[in-house]
């Protein structure tokens, strides 16, 4: 067999076969496919596409290029991932819930990387938290607590590492079937048996229009699948950051507000849902059940009770949960006031996790330092009607030179209107 064929089939438009699939990632892996034939591939499948056949296999071999984590002896265990987002700490919430009645979260989770943020650097905002535990106790803290977040290891699905590297400087990014593959490869190897998929829909999300995002959402639940796991996709709006806050210490906070029994409603609902379809996955309950369960352990406090096991069998510091106002608060904050009358109509929620950037909560490329501290705190929300002066937002930082930049962009990414519109759904679909 040979590279060259594989990629003049898939260059004139032909299936792959499972054999010659299995090829390139086994190749690509050992460096024995140099990277312009690889780019010569993933260009040829971005342009042609790919059959729901070669998804699968592209992904299952994915998974199977490094370390794949056995849970078997574990019970009930259940993952969640998310396409990415802005102020989007769903995670911080909804694993303990599950946790509380009864699953085994034990969760890999990444950093973030452009205008999203991710769990590990959230936690890490923490005093003492460790995301980086040895696989004994990872796999210790699943199996006493029924919770635990780490960050990825080094060695799960290489061959995803290695094809996302080429896709990343080769325009290839943005192909349905190779995000499927980068994602799903991920979660299976992570070794839960039910699976949860939430993937964000909207000017803050990858995906910005519904039916891409139900496409992917589709082919993901059948790759899913089509490996035995339970699975199902929940797609939620990402057309405005999610809650209020946005940055690592201020998502913590929120989050632990939701755990509180309190928090913003459209964070509190999208959690609630993707909770409870976690729950129904490895109970067998049906969602509204589920969802009324999901209510009542963050009623009783369970919830946050298991996020603070889970802080504590992992070196966090907890009095940070008990008393969120111990947490250091940014030297500067600037409000972002309202320029006109009119309506919210519309927010570039890409451009506001941009602004976070800037101010320091997040980073342009890996390996960027991050400001804890950092980040916005929205004061408005889409079809809230402000006059000039009303504060929209606040920015804070602790380099005060980053300030000017980030209002400017902050400020372009609002869009007025003289009429109210109320067109926003915050879950717009399940596929099960």
């Amino acid at each position: 067999m040979r590279m060259y064929d594989i990629i003049s089939n898939k260059r004139d438009g032909k299936e792959l076969t499972k054999e010659e699939i299995a090829y390139f990632v086994k190749n690509l892996v050992s460096g024995e496919i140099p990277d312009y034939q690889a780019s010569a591939l993933l260009m040829a499948i971005y342009l042609n596409g790919m059959s729901e056949h070669e998804t699968i296999d592209l992904t299952i071999e994915m998974e199977h290029s490094g370390d794949v984590l056995d849970l078997s002896s574990l019970p009930n265990t259940v993952d969640k991932h998310s396409t990415g987002g802005v102020g989007d700490k769903v995670s911080l919430i909804v694993v303990p819930i599950a946790s509380a009645l009864g699953g085994t979260v034990a969760k890999m989770s990444g950093r973030g990387l452009g205008h999203t943020g991710g769990t590990v650097d959230k936690l890490e905002s923490i005093p003492g938290f460790r995301t980086e535990l040895y696989p004994y106790e990872f796999m210790d803290n699943a199996r006493k607590h029924g919770i635990a977040i780490v960050g990825q290891t080094g060695n799960m699905a290489p061959a995803d590492k290695k094809i996302y590297a080429i896709r990343d400087v080769t325009a290839t990014v943005g192909c349905i079937p190779l995000i499927i593959s980068s994602v799903m490869s991920k979660k299976l190897a992570a070794g839960s048996q039910n699976i949860v998929l939430d993937v964000t829909v909207g000017t803050g999300a990858f995906l910005r229009d519904l039916n891409s995002a139900k496409r992917m959402a589709h082919g993901m639940v059948a790759v899913g699948k089509a490996a035995g796991r339970d699975i199902s996709a929940v797609l939620t709006d990402m057309n405005e950051p999610l809650g209020s806050a946005i940055g690592n210490s201020l998502e913590i906070i929120e989050a632990v507000e939701v755990l509180n029994n309190r928090g913003p409603e459209d964070l509190r609902y999208v959690a609630l849902t993707i909770a409870s379809e976690m729950v129904s996955l490895f109970s067998g309950k049906s969602h509204d059940e589920c969802f009324e369960n999901c209510k009542e352990v963050l009623a009783n406090g369970k919830a946050l009770d298991k996020f603070k096991e889970m802080v504590i069998a992992q070196g966090g510091d907890v009095s940070y949960i008990e008393n969120t106002s111990k947490f250091r608060k940014a030297d500067y904050c600037y409000e972002v006031k309202s320029t006109e009358s009119g309506y919210i109509s519309g927010f570039d929620t890409e451009g506001i996790g941009i602004t976070s950037v800037i101010l320091g909560a997040g980073r342009e490329k890996k390996g960027d330092s991050i400001d804890f501290d950092a980040g916005i705190k929205m004061i408005k929300k889409l079809g809230d009607y402000v006059i000039p002066g009303d504060t929209i937002a606040l920015l804070f930082t602790n380099d005060k030179s980053k300030l000017d930049v980030a209002k400017k962009k902050f400020e372009s990414s609002i869009t007025y209107s003289d009429e109210y519109t109320d067109e926003r759904k915050l879950v717009y679909d399940i596929i099960r």
